[in-house]
């Protein structure tokens, strides 16, 4: 895993634009704590920051491919690629010879090969730009279901790109400006594929290539969910998904520096790490490595409330001591949830201001910090509610009619009055309600249609691409950037495309077979978990109920106020502001209770911290 970034002008002599390249490529610092590579050619510059996981003698980059002495291409690459032994098998049978170990020689050497159609091979996630020497043309490439992220910008005569948006911020020619539409996308909790909040900024979509030439810029995707008939029996998905779950997490332990798997507790996280403790196993190894995150004083605390029925710890000993693994658990308190050094190594890691999940941002980067002192990667269990209709709103008659985002109607969302204490005017203006609505229709627009196909399993295959195409990717951005943070690669074995593509595709009928959320993968894994978490109902990542935590919020907001000159304040509602504060502080203080405090405050650090201008 590591970090890119680069330039390219078709009318400047990038060769003279070292520091500028330097300076693109040092953001990415934390991404790739271990290397940094620059090339620079006529027209193009690309850096790389690298974080060694495979290979690490070997697989140093910005990448050159050379013919009779010169560049051919030059690839800077994040991510892992799953099968890159098999296609480097092939490639050898094609007269390609191998100087590394390394999964990026094979993309490099793939590209010589295949072209743009090295796309259709690749398992694994993954960003990279690839620039064309001999054709002065770059590549732009981001993974099927958007584990890794891929910034870009253009420009008059060009593009600028990186793994994170400071990459691109760092150019002294890009503005920090946000405009009514990045506004939106803030502060509505739908996030629109391609869009970025800095103005003139994108995002490679999942599954899209851009390519950058003299003539322009053309985007074209190259994968996407597709409708198919599926004719398998219900003895034969359990199987196939049982098998499709070895193989990904089999291939997924591959690494040449020290492994483990993120563990809640949950079916999801436990599935994996029962996987993989079997396959490391059966590799000859030792006791998987697991870690867990909770809070001091959650265990005699805990106080169950609608999203959240039971604790964690006592799954999460159920599954180590099954699988006998080197647990490891993380206890936080408030007051490093809360600390100003935490906030702004967060802020920092996501460029934006860290909304709508509250406490679980500091929390998560707390945790995966822990982690790296151990272990460089971790295996994760994200993705698989959406894949297999965990969430408790796909149950919910009421949710699946609604004509908008199920998020936005059920759980913890539907609670979250994160714009309670903005200014009326400014919402008035952003009409965030109908954002909603048109980000909703144009997202509908996109899910692929199976003739014939009942209402029910109609509606059903349209959530379920909502969930795969709209709301993992704010899961997965906020796991990855929290992780990179921090060196640490996260892998997410429920994004590989063969799961996911075959899964979409089983019937709702069959997704809940025994009247239950996850009916699948609770067929296909129950052999290996205890009955405990067989049984347990869905809980999602745990949050503090300290009431002290929101206390300290509470405090920050009121001095904030009290200060006058935070750049916040004029996006505000202050009477409202000054009645929010003016409430007790509630005795079960959760994320929802507590989400309109986390916003304006974290709004307001980004504005001070990134110095943007906001023109609504």
């Amino acid at each position: 895993m590591c970090g890119i970034a680069g330039w390219v002008d078709f009318e400047r002599d990038l060769r003279l634009e070292r520091a500028t390249a330097q300076a693109m490529t040092r953001t990415m610092s934390l991404r790739g704590p271990d290397e940094e590579g620059v090339w620079l050619g006529r027209h193009a510059a690309l850096g790389h920051r690298r974080l060694s996981v495979i290979d690490p003698a070997g697989g140093r980059q910005p990448m050159i491919a050379e013919g009779d002495g010169q560049p051919l291409a030059v690839l800077t690459f994040s991510g892992e690629v799953y099968n890159y032994r098999e296609l480097r098998a092939e490639l050898r049978t094609r007269g390609h010879h191998f100087r590394t170990q390394s999964d990026t020689e094979v993309v490099l050497r793939g590209y010589l090969e295949w072209g743009e159609g090295l796309t259709d091979r690749l398992n694994g996630m993954y960003a990279f730009g690839i620039w064309d020497v001999r054709r002065e043309e770059l590549l732009l490439v981001r993974d099927r279901m958007g584990v890794k992220p891929l910034y870009y910008r253009p420009t008059p005569h060009g593009v600028l790109f990186g793994s994170e948006p400071k990459a691109i911020l760092a150019h002294p020619d890009v503005p920090r400006r946000v405009t009514a539409d990045g506004m939106r996308e803030l502060l509505e909790m739908v996030k629109t594929p391609g869009h970025a909040l800095f103005d003139g900024m994108r995002e490679v979509r999942p599954g899209h290539v851009v390519r950058v030439r003299r003539t322009g810029l053309a985007e074209h995707r190259y994968w996407a969910l597709e409708a198919r008939e599926h004719t398998d029996s219900l003895e034969e998905t359990v199987r196939t998904v049982r098998e499709l779950l070895e193989d990904i997490v089999s291939r997924q332990l591959v690494s040449d520096v020290p492994l483990c798997s993120l563990l809640s507790g949950g079916l999801d996280s436990s599935a994996v790490t029962s996987l993989a403790a079997r396959a490391v196993r059966a590799q000859g190894g030792g006791a998987v490595r697991t870690f867990s995150v909770d809070f001091h004083g959650a265990a005699e605390n805990f106080v169950p409330d609608p999203f959240r029925g039971t604790p964690d710890a006592p799954f999460v000993r159920d599954l180590a001591d099954l699988v006998a693994a080197d647990h490891h658990e993380i206890l936080l308190d408030s007051d490093e949830l809360t600390s100003p050094t935490v906030r702004e190594a967060v802020l920092r890691a996501l460029d934006l201001p860290p909304v709508w999940y509250g406490d679980l941002w500091p929390s998560m980067y707390l945790l995966f910090r822990a982690i790296r002192e151990q272990s460089t990667v971790a295996l994760s269990g994200e993705s698989a509610d959406e894949l297999f209709g965990g969430y408790n709103w796909f149950h919910n008659p009421e949710v699946v009619a609604a004509e908008t985002f199920p998020w936005l109607t059920a759980g913890p969302a539907a609670l979250f009055l994160g714009t309670h204490l903005f200014d009326g005017g400014l919402l008035d203006r952003l009409d965030l309600p109908g954002y909603r609505r048109a980000a909703y229709h144009d997202a509908l627009a996109e899910v692929p249609v199976l003739p014939g196909e009942e209402d029910l399993e109609k509606r059903m295959r349209q959530l379920g691409h909502l969930h795969l195409t709209r709301f993992v990717n704010t899961l997965l951005d906020r796991k990855d950037r929290t992780s990179m943070a921090v060196g640490l690669e996260v892998r997410v074995p429920f994004c590989d495309h063969r799961l996911v593509e075959y899964v979409f595709n089983t019937p709702w009928a069959m997704k809940t077979f025994d009247g239950r959320e996850k009916s699948l993968l609770r067929a296909a894994t129950r052999d290996v978990l205890p009955r405990s978490i067989v049984e347990r109902v869905k809980a999602p990542y745990p949050s503090t109920q300290d009431a002290g935590y929101e206390k300290i919020l509470r405090d920050s907001l009121a001095e904030l106020l009290a200060g006058g000159t935070a750049p916040v304040l004029p996006l505000l509602d202050l009477g409202r502001v000054r009645q929010r504060l003016e409430r007790p502080v509630g005795n079960g203080s959760t994320q929802a209770t507590r989400i309109d405090l986390e916003v304006p405050l974290a709004v307001n650090a980004w504005l001070d911290s990134y110095g943007v201008t906001v023109d609504v």
